[in-house]
């Protein structure tokens, strides 16, 4: 399924789909990593069930994205091609969007992206990412499409609680001995230049989201509790991006080659 060129009247809307699936799904890939590894039995745990709720809304949106994929398909014919040209055989399912597009076809946010670090800039990046999808659910919630508003109305409990568990984190961390002080620190410094395209509006949107207001209510809340925290952001030169268009760090490419191998070595396996 590389560059696989969609129907232009549903390519927009499969786009934005796949961009939310995505940075839900590498996001608990990465958090479950720590699977097994977390300081305390139960903010492992916690972390664990974390990840489990970004899977969850990986596959709601996957479906729903292959679901329109088919539907076009359905109508145009078969719009993706396999490596060596031919036509792809079969329908499109969320295993497929999940386990077998390469990293310039994935379209998720540089930040969630990046190696976990230690714990601070874990749960750092946790707290940078659910600052900014609160903000998006609660606008997804009211979009024209019935399917997208469900997904969103289930996630904004769940991101609600992530934003809550690892807000308490940074302040815990920021305001707490000098060494986890200077961990929180140093974490700041590693991620913050990531943290500018979260609010970039793509160019696939579909005019549900005000991406201009989130920005402005995501720096206020992220700028108040590093002060409660006793951090302070960094200057940044410069902000990285270029994920939502497929252009991805280094990292992106190791994650993906450890999640898909099962299903490239030994396709169509089931347990």
């Amino acid at each position: 399924m590389n560059d696989m060129p969609i129907n232009q009247s549903t390519s927009q809307p499969i786009n934005y789909i796949l961009h939310l699936a995505d940075d839900a799904l590498i996001m608990s890939q990465r958090l479950s990593e720590w699977t097994g590894h977390g300081p305390v039995l139960e903010q492992d745990i916690a972390l664990t069930n974390i990840a489990l709720d970004y899977l969850g809304q990986a596959r709601n949106f996957y479906q729903y994205a292959a679901q329109k994929q088919n539907e076009a398909e359905s109508a145009t014919g078969p719009q993706a091609l396999l490596p060596g040209g031919e036509e792809r055989s079969g329908e499109v399912t969320e295993d497929s969007l999940a386990m077998l597009r390469l990293e310039h076809e994935f379209k998720n946010h540089l930040l969630v992206e990046l190696p976990n670090g230690d714990w601070g800039q874990t749960v750092l990046k946790v707290f940078f990412f659910s600052a900014y999808q609160k903000l998006l659910m609660q606008q997804l919630v009211h979009c024209t499409d019935e399917q997208v508003k469900g997904i969103a109305e289930k996630s904004l409990k769940e991101v609600s609680y992530h934003l809550r568990w690892s807000r308490e984190w940074v302040l815990r961390l920021g305001d707490g001995t000098a060494e986890s002080h200077e961990r929180m620190r140093l974490a700041l410094e590693a991620v913050w230049m990531y943290t500018g395209e979260l609010c970039v509006q793509p160019d696939y949107h579909q005019g549900w989201v005000d991406y201009t207001a989130m920005k402005t209510d995501w720096m206020e809340h992220v700028q108040h509790t590093l002060a409660e925290a006793t951090l302070d952001a960094p200057v940044a030169a410069g902000f990285q991006s270029g994920g939502l268009y497929g252009r991805h760090t280094e990292h992106l490419g190791y994650l993906l080659a450890e999640m898909q191998y099962l299903q490239r070595v030994y396709p169509n396996s089931e347990w």
